[in-house]
C-alpha cells in the first residue's frame, strides 16, 4: 500500500488534475525502473503469523533493520510502520507483509541487486529472532482471525470499507502477496500505448507468476488466487479498464475515472479522516461531507489515485499489478518482462500487434482464466500457454535491443533475468503447478510443508 503523499499546493483548476500525471512525461535517458516486493513473515516454530509488537514480531523486524543497516524509521501515531534509504522504502501491508519499494533505477541488473541486498539484509534480522519469510501470492493456511491489523489509520478504514462493497477485500488486505514493477513513459501517446499493452496482457503475467494455489489449508482451484480475490474486491475501483482501449483515451480521460473512484480518505496533519465512499469531485467543489469548506490539494489527488486498483494504473508512472509474489527468479524476471516488453519501440509495438483485436469480453476472460488455470487456460481460440511464449520472446527481443550491460560489462544485456520464465514456457509449468505436485505427492497433503521448503 502507498504510503502517504506530500508536497502538492492548492488545486485552483481542473486541468492541474491532468497535469499532475502529464508532469510524469520523461525523456528516454530519464526511463528508471522501481521494483514492489511483498512477502509474509512468520514465526519459525509454530509457523504462525508475525504480530505487530513483541520479541518476535513486525515491529523488531523494523527496528533491527534501522538499527542494523541504517534505515531512517517512518512513523505514524508514534509506531514504527516504515523504514527509508536511499530512494527506497520498506513499508507494511495491512497483516504485517513486508514490502520494498525500490529506489527508480536504470537497469534490471541495479534493481535485482537491490532486491538481493534487501533480502539479505530482512534474513540477517529474522534469523536472530527466530523469524522467516516467505513469498507467496497468499497466505496457504492462516485464517483471518489469525491476522494483527497493523497500526495505520489507512487500514483501519479500508478494513471497515471493504465488506460493503465486495466479498474479497479484507483477503486481499490481510493474506495476499504481489510483486510490481513502477515504469516511466515519454509522452502522453506513449503512456496510452504501455498502458494497453499492461492491461491487455497482463493476464499473461498473473499466468507466468501463477504462485497462490492454496488457501486456509488446502487447494483453492485457482492457480493464482490473489488473481481471483481482486475480481470480487470493489468494482468502482478494479479490473480490466475497458475505456484506455477506446479512441480518446490520455490523461484527461484518466482524471474522469479517477474522479468517479469513490474515496477513502483525507490525510491531514498525521491523520487519516474519514471520507469512505465520498466523491472527489464534491472536494473540488469545496463541498467533501469529511471536510466542509475545505478543497484538496495536489498531495490528496496524488493520495486518492492511490486507492484505484485496477490490473494496471498510472500516475506518474504505470504499475503492473497482476503478478503474484513469489520466489527470488520470479523478483527479479517481473521487471525483466515488462522493461523488455516497454522499453524498446520495436517490443512494444509488437506486443500491442498481440492484443490489438481482443475485445473487452476477451480480455476479461483472459484475466479470469489465467487465475483458474495459469499457463494452461485457453479463450476463444487463444492458449495462454502459446501467448506467454510469445509475450516472453518479445520481451526478450526487446530486452537485446536495450543491450544495458553488467557485472562490469561481463554481462551483455539483461536477458538472463527472463530464465524462470523461460523455464516456465518451454514446460508449461509456474510456480503453482510445482506446489500442486509436491502437495499431491511428498507432502502428503500438509501445505505447511511450504514454509520448509520455500522460504527466503
Amino acid at each position: 500500500m502507498s504510503i502517504p503523499q506530500s508536497g502538492g499546493g492548492p488545486i485552483d483548476h481542473h486541468d492541474q488534475l491532468a497535469q499532475y500525471l502529464a508532469d510524469g512525461c520523461k525523456p528516454k535517458a530519464d526511463w528508471r525502473i522501481g521494483t514492489e516486493h511483498e512477502k509474509f513473515g512468520y514465526h519459525k516454530d509454530t509457523l504462525a503469523p508475525l504480530p505487530y509488537r513483541g520479541e518476535r514480531s513486525v515491529e523488531a523486524m523494523l527496528t533491527g533493520l534501522r538499527d542494523r543497516f541504517g534505515w531512517t524509521p517512518v512513523t505514524e501515531a508514534g509506531n514504527l510502520i516504515g523504514l527509508e534509504k536511499n530512494g527506497a522504502n520498506v513499508s507494511l501491508e495491512p497483516g504485517g507483509q513486508l514490502e520494498l519499494s525500490g529506489a527508480p533505477l536504470e537497469t534490471i541488473h541495479g534493481t535485482c541487486d537491490e532486491v538481493n541486498d534487501h533480502l539479505r539484509e530482512v534474513k540477517t534480522v529474522a534469523d536472530e529472532i527466530g523469524v522467516g519469510f516467505i513469498g507467496l501470492g497468499a497466505a496457504p493456511h492462516w485464517t483471518h482471525e489469525q491476522m494483527e491489523m497493523m497500526p495505520k489509520g489507512r487500514y483501519r478504514l479500508m478494513t471497515d470499507y471493504m465488506d460493503r462493497v465486495g466479498t474479497h477485500g479484507t483477503q486481499m488486505m490481510y493474506r495476499t502477496c504481489t510483486v510490481q514493477v513502477n515504469l516511466d513513459f515519454g509522452s502522453e501517446a506513449d503512456m496510452v500505448q504501455k498502458l494497453r499493452v499492461a492491461l491487455a496482457l497482463q493476464p499473461v503475467a498473473t499466468a507466468l507468476f501463477a504462485n497462490s494455489p492454496f488457501f486456509e489449508g488446502r487447494p483453492n482451484g485457482h492457480k493464482s488466487w490473489r488473481s481471483r480475490i481482486w475480481r470480487d474486491l470493489d468494482g468502482a475501483r478494479t479490473g480490466m479498464l475497458p475505456f484506455v482501449f477506446e479512441e480518446g483515451m490520455g490523461f484527461e480521460r484518466w482524471v474522469d475515472y479517477a474522479l468517479d473512484v469513490p474515496m477513502y480518505f483525507v490525510y491531514r496533519d498525521g491523520v487519516y479522516i474519514d471520507a469512505l465512499g465520498q466523491s472527489f469531485r464534491d472536494f473540488l467543489k469545496g463541498e467533501l461531507p469529511a471536510l466542509p469548506g475545505e478543497k484538496p490539494t495536489l498531495s490528496d489527488w496524488a493520495d486518492h489515485l492511490t486507492t484505484a486498483f485496477p490490473e494496471a494504473r498510472i500516475k506518474k508512472f504505470i504499475e503492473m499489478r497482476g503478478a503474484d509474489g513469489g520466489p527470488w527468479r520470479r523478483l527479479c524476471a517481473l521487471p525483466a518482462l515488462w522493461v523488455g516488453l516497454m522499453y524498446d519501440q520495436g517490443a512494444l509495438d509488437a506486443a500491442w500487434d498481440l492484443a490489438r483485436g481482443w475485445s473487452a469480453e476477451t480480455r476479461e476472460a483472459l484475466r479470469v482464466a489465467a487465475s483458474v488455470d495459469g499457463l494452461q487456460a485457453k479463450v476463444d481460440g487463444i492458449s495462454m500457454h502459446a501467448l506467454a511464449g510469445e509475450v516472453v520472446a518479445i520481451a526478450e527481443a526487446g530486452l537485446k535491443a536495450r543491450a544495458r550491460p553488467g557485472s562490469g560489462g561481463l554481462v551483455p544485456d539483461e536477458t538472463h533475468f527472463l530464465n524462470a520464465l523461460k523455464e516456465s514456457v518451454e514446460t508449461g509449468r509456474t510456480p503453482a503447478d510445482e506446489l500442486l505436485e509436491r502437495y499431491e505427492g511428498p507432502w502428503n497433503g500438509d501445505v505447511t510443508r511450504v514454509f520448509g521448503e520455500y522460504s527466503y
